[in-house]
């Protein structure tokens, strides 16, 4: 038996750092008592959260992508949470309300859950990530859930929801629940204030990357003609590549069609200069 630590490994300290900074995963509950109950559990998963750690390494440091870890989850777990309620405040049934008969709590569950685990299998290869998600999920899911819902047969319920929200965010996924549609949306609308911009500062210069890097602000309110619109103010025109045909590809299939007005507005008179020289 060890009695005193041994010392860490410079990786080991830098995880330990990564952890020693980890991020609270935070949104409006609501009066959501289980909501409030799952997030307490999820701050407290050390496992949890350094998988996050994992996926950024994978996705950041490995490969030169945008950010798949804890600040990324955190925004569709919020910006899905806001999606889902704005749906239901415009009449939107969700899907297990429907074919369950649960509350519109259980719904929130769902898509906070799904959000906050959907990228989980980064921490293994970018290659069907959203395959392995769902293994890495399941785990967490069968210790988290009894915990919410104790009656029989329901945690196994909510489980499948949540897995099946996660695997309908992959490119070609065909979510078939509310929940998992707004999951898929969420994920594509983190795009705000560079939040996709790390191969753009990293010298890589292609109407990928500076789309994304004209993106400003997303915000989702209450629509006119729909439940929802999704505004996106945008820096540069070439931010519509980001709408036309990336977000394009995630709303298409989504099921969320039907409830959303989706609006891009170029900020200020000027449009920002993104970069000086392109060459092939």
């Amino acid at each position: 038996m060890i009695d005193e630590p041994l010392d860490p490994s410079p990786g080991s300290r830098g995880l330990a750092d990564r952890m020693s900074q980890r991020l609270e995963m935070r949104l409006p509950v609501e009066g959501n008592a289980r909501l409030r109950e799952a997030l307490a559990w999820v701050n407290a998963n050390d496992d949890l959260y350094a998988l996050w750690i994992a996926c950024n390494v994978t996705a950041i440091e490995r490969l030169g992508m945008t950010d798949h870890g804890p600040v990324h989850v955190k925004i569709v777990m919020n910006l899905a949470v806001r999606l889902l309620r704005l749906l239901v405040k415009g009449g939107v049934e969700p899907s297990v309300v429907r074919n369950y008969d649960l509350e519109i709590h259980d719904a929130e569950i769902v898509v906070a859950l799904a959000a906050l685990f959907h990228d989980l299998g980064m921490s293994i290869h970018r290659t069907d990530h959203e395959a392995y998600s769902l293994f890495l999920a399941q785990d967490l899911l069968k210790e988290l859930l009894p915990r919410l819902y104790p009656e029989p047969g329901a945690a196994a319920i909510m489980r499948s929801e949540v897995l099946h929200a996660i695997i309908g965010h992959r490119s070609g996924g065909r979510p078939l629940t509310l929940e998992a549609g707004v999951v898929r949306i969420a994920d594509a609308l983190d795009m705000a204030k560079g939040r996709s911009r790390i191969p753009f500062e990293a010298g890589s210069v292609s109407i990928h990357s500076v789309s994304a890097a004209a993106v400003e602000q997303v915000t989702l309110q209450t629509g006119e003609s729909k439940p929802v619109r999704i505004s996106i103010e945008i820096n540069n025109s070439a931010g519509v590549f980001q709408l036309d045909q990336l977000f394009r590809e995630k709303l298409h299939g989504s099921g969320l069609e039907p409830y959303l007005e989706v609006v891009a507005n170029l900020a200020g008179e000027e449009e920002k200069r993104l970069f000086r020289q392109f060459e092939l």
